[in-house]
């Protein structure tokens, strides 16, 4: 009689530890509002979707200053590199033009990045099916596969 009372306690504490480990349904945003039509489903919202692709586009700004500046030095480090270590007139030209042409590129990429340049193209899949592309300055923290809502001419994470 008492092994039985105390196998019965056992199996009710278990009944109520696993009880306690059981998920409730879940109240998302639209918990209470008439959009929602039942536990657990959410809202939908017609400015929201996922994003498909993010482009980064160039604001049509010209670079001038990194390209000119890193071609100069480019074409300075060149030359003096070539003059301690050959005779031929020929050789230095050459190692000029391609250090001003290395010092160009590098110059053109250090100012893009000093200046974070640019423009992204964020396309957005709606609930709706709708495509929208947006083009704003900074992505917010936004990624490709993000959840976002679409709100003033931008998207916004959610």
């Amino acid at each position: 009689m008492k092994t039985r009372l105390i196998g019965t306690t056992m199996l009710a504490a278990a009944a109520l530890a696993l009880a306690g480990c059981a998920s409730s349904p879940g109240y998302g945003p639209g918990y209470g509002s008439t959009s929602s039509p039942g536990y657990g489903t959410p809202s939908s919202c017609y400015d929201c979707g996922t994003v498909t692709r993010i482009e980064r586009t160039s604001d049509g700004k010209p670079n001038v200053a990194g390209p000119l500046l890193g071609g100069i030095v480019g074409a300075v480090a060149g030359k003096e590199l070539a003059r301690r270590n050959t005779d031929s007139e020929g050789r230095r030209n050459v190692a000029t033009a391609g250090g001003a042409v290395a010092g160009a590129v590098a110059g053109n990429a250090i100012q893009n990045r000093a200046e974070g340049s640019g423009v992204y193209n964020v396309h957005v899949r709606m609930e709706d099916g709708r495509t929208v592309v947006l083009s704003q300055a900074d992505l917010g923290g936004i990624r490709e596969g993000s959840y976002v809502r679409v709100q003033d001419g931008r998207a916004w994470a959610r």
